[in-house]
């Protein structure tokens, strides 16, 4: 996928990304093998496990098999536990995707990363995993960093925004930003937790069916060289706009419950016509103002890497928009191949879209070149940068 070197405003660029995905992969019969293996089959229960088996997801990644000590002991693991095994499992997994990221942005120098911005919703202590990302790195002490938790799939892109501000504050002052972000999500630990509800309150709860877990970092950077020596690498992605909206009402659809068995999903059927209904006047206004080159108007001018939260919430989007599936190939890809892993899973995206294998199944038998549309669907909210 080409990079257009016009319309750079903000001097923003995305320098370097990386993705780590668990080596283990689950398909529709490990969520089937544990619930029989310890619940009754009742009618919530025959519910989900329907669901579960028309997704559209082949496989989801995970740290473990159906076979792993945490969700086979004789209760659902302890909020602690869960802890543990983020720790011992998922920080490595953030560690390779963040060097990944470094090598590609040719930071052979870690001293350069002047700010971390992270997130996480399946993990919280203190000090945080970021810490020691940072630790194992050998990132200087003098890194700014700031974590962010609470903010679900959007955390991804909060943690962008939140570092592209970041630079922008660096340029009003002269001075360079590197900025490391990293996303780290373990949603398949909770699948005990989970069935648990399932079974007691006789709830259809669809979270089982679809979280994955993923590391995923980027390096973003403002346009200020270190040195005149120093020129900056080309840049993978443009960061032109973004916008920010909170969806009144929408508290009780989208969720992560605080639980001594872990978190608990909160994902309610509303959730795509949601999504749907703000997209349309979200682009318009993005989209206002902007001088695109000849070509770049309508939703189907663009690429779109869209959060796969889940099949309907992508074919949602397609009805609004008039556009195909081609234009969201790489969220299908993603989706399909590892499931929805949170806030880690939009870089993943990003990452997945640039690949030539991508441009080979895009409208029109190639990729539509410069230019993108990035869509979160957030806890209450949706996040929207255009790149």
């Amino acid at each position: 996928m080409s990079v257009s070197t016009e319309a750079r405003e903000l001097g923003l660029s995305i320098l370097g990304l990386g993705t780590r995905y668990p080596p283990y992969t689950l398909d529709s019969r490990a969520v089937e093998e544990l619930s029989k293996r310890y619940h009754p089959e009742t009618p919530a229960m025959q519910k989900v496990l329907a669901i579960n088996r028309f997704t559209g997801i082949d496989k989801r990644s995970s740290i473990g098999r159906p076979d792993h000590w945490l969700v086979n002991q004789p209760e659902p693991p302890t909020i602690a536990q869960l802890h543990d095994v983020f720790m011992s499992d998922g920080v490595p997994l953030a560690i390779s995707a963040s060097k990944e990221a470094l090598a590609e942005a040719h930071i052979t120098d870690v001293s350069q990363i002047t700010h971390m911005v992270s997130a996480t919703c399946t993990d919280s202590a203190n000090p945080g995993y970021d810490h020691y990302v940072a630790k194992a790195l050998g990132l200087s002490p003098f890194v700014e960093k700031t974590l962010l938790h609470g903010v679900g799939c959007s955390g991804g892109l909060a943690a962008l925004r939140t570092a592209a501000n970041l630079c922008l504050g660096h340029s009003t002052r002269g001075l360079p930003a590197r900025i490391l972000v990293v996303a780290l999500e373990i949603s398949t630990t909770l699948v005990r937790s989970e069935l648990e509800s399932i079974h007691s309150n006789q709830e259809t709860r669809i979270g089982v069916c679809l979280f994955s877990d993923c590391a995923s970092a980027v390096v973003v950077s403002n346009d200020i060289p270190f040195s005149p020596t120093e020129p900056l690498p080309p840049p993978v992605y443009s960061l032109l706009d973004w916008r920010h909206q909170t969806v009144p009402d929408t508290e009780q659809d989208l969720g992560f419950d605080t639980h001594p068995q872990g978190w608990k999903v909160v994902l309610s059927p509303r959730v795509p016509n949601l999504t749907a209904s703000v997209l349309e006047p979200t682009y318009n206004s993005l989209m206002s103002g902007k001088k695109l080159p000849e070509g770049y108007g309508s939703p189907k001018d663009f690429d779109w890497a869209m959060h796969p939260g889940g099949a309907t919430i992508l074919t949602g989007a397609e009805k609004v928009l008039g556009i195909q599936p081609e234009h969201m190939r790489a969220s299908y890809d993603t989706y399909v191949n590892h499931g929805n892993s949170s806030s880690a899973t939009i870089f993943s995206v990003l990452n997945r879209l640039r690949g030539k294998e991508m441009d080979g199944v895009a409208p029109g038998g190639g990729g539509r070149g410069s230019w993108l549309w990035v869509v979160l669907l957030g806890r209450g909210s949706r996040w929207r940068c255009v790149c």
